[in-house]
C-alpha cells in the first residue's frame, strides 16, 4: 500500500483560472519554485504524491488540480482542450507570480510543458520557461500513441496479469473487504504501466474524468505531431524516460533529439519512475536541478 500523503503547506483554488483550480504547496515557503503538472488528462495530482515530495526538500512546490480533475470542476459539457489546459497553465503561472517558470511535468503533464513551450515560443503574451524537466511524457505523435495503446493492450491481456484478475474474481475479498477489493481492482488497472505488475501497490490510488480524458485528446487531432514543432528551446530541458514505459522511449528519444536535451533511460521502469526506480530518478532531477538553478 502507498504511504500516506502528508497535508500541504497551503492549499487553495486559483483566483484568475476561467474555472477555479485547487492547489497546494510544500516544502520551504521561500525556495526557489517548482510547477508539477501532472498527468491524465482527466486526473488529479494526488497520485504523485507522496513520492514526489521528494523535490520539496530543497524546493516550493506547487502542485494544482487541471481543470475537470479532481477538485478543479469544470462546467456540465463544457469541452476541455489542450488549448483550455494551456491557457490555464499560463494563468497559474501569472496568478503565483512564477515569471520565467521552471516545470515539472509528468506523462500527459510532460505533453503540457511541452505544448505550452511551443505557445510559449510563438506568443509573446506567455512567459517563457526557465527549464523543463519531463518524466515519461505522453507519446509526441499519433503512431507512438497508437503503438502505447497495443502495447498497454497486450500487457493487460497477457498471461500474468489476466491470471491475476482471475484470481481476484475467485476470490472471496469483495464481500469480505470491499475497501481492500477495491484497491486491488485499481492495482490490476493500472499494472501494465510498471515493469513488475506488484508495484503498482505502492502508487496512491486515483480517477480519471473520461469525458475530460477524451475530450483533450481529441482536440490533439486524428494525427497529431508536435514533435515537427520541438526545437532547441534555448534553455535547459530534461527527459527522463523508463524503459519498460508501454509508452515506447523512441517518443522521448526523439523529442529530446529535436530539443538538444538531456535525456536518462532507466532500465527495470515502466512508465512511474518515482515508484519504480526513485532514487535513480531523483538522482537525475536534482542534477538537474542544480545545475540550471536560474541565476
Amino acid at each position: 500500500m502507498p504511504e500516506p500523503i502528508p497535508p500541504p503547506r497551503v492549499s487553495g483554488f486559483t483566483r484568475t483560472t476561467a474555472s477555479p483550480l485547487y492547489w497546494c504547496a510544500y516544502g520551504p515557503e521561500d525556495a526557489e519554485k517548482l510547477l508539477v503538472l501532472h498527468g491524465g488528462p482527466g486526473a488529479h495530482h494526488d497520485y504523485l504524491l507522496p513520492q514526489m515530495l521528494h523535490l520539496a526538500k530543497s524546493h516550493n512546490v506547487i502542485f494544482y488540480d487541471q481543470r475537470g480533475g479532481g477538485r478543479s470542476k469544470s462546467g456540465l459539457g463544457e469541452a476541455i482542450t489542450w488549448q483550455t489546459s494551456v491557457a490555464d497553465l499560463h494563468a497559474v503561472i501569472r496568478e503565483f507570480s512564477l515569471g520565467a517558470p521552471s516545470l515539472v511535468g509528468y506523462s500527459f503533464g510532460g505533453m503540457l510543458a511541452l505544448l505550452y513551450t511551443i505557445s510559449a515560443i510563438r506568443d509573446g503574451t506567455y512567459s517563457t520557461p526557465a527549464r523543463l524537466a519531463l518524466i515519461d511524457p505522453a507519446a509526441v505523435t499519433k503512431e507512438y500513441r497508437r503503438q502505447f495503446e497495443h502495447e498497454f493492450a497486450a500487457r493487460q491481456n497477457g498471461m500474468q496479469i489476466r491470471q491475476l484478475r482471475e484470481e481476484l474474481a475467485a476470490s472471496d475479498l469483495r464481500q469480505r473487504d470491499p475497501e481492500a477489493y477495491r484497491q486491488r481492482t485499481f492495482e490490476l488497472a493500472v499494472a501494465p504501466y510498471f515493469a513488475d505488475p506488484a508495484r503498482a501497490r505502492d502508487l496512491t490510488p486515483f480517477r480519471v474524468n473520461g469525458r475530460i480524458q477524451e475530450s483533450v485528446w481529441e482536440s490533439l487531432g486524428d494525427d497529431y505531431d508536435i514533435l515537427k514543432d520541438l526545437a532547441p528551446p534555448g534553455f535547459p530541458v530534461l527527459f527522463v524516460h523508463g524503459r519498460d514505459d508501454p509508452i515506447p522511449a523512441a517518443s522521448s528519444e526523439r523529442a529530446a533529439g529535436a530539443m538538444n536535451a538531456k535525456l536518462v533511460l532507466l532500465d527495470d521502469c515502466g512508465h512511474v519512475p518515482y515508484v519504480e526506480q526513485p532514487s535513480r530518478l531523483f538522482a537525475a532531477l536534482d542534477e538537474f536541478l542544480a545545475a540550471s538553478r536560474p541565476q
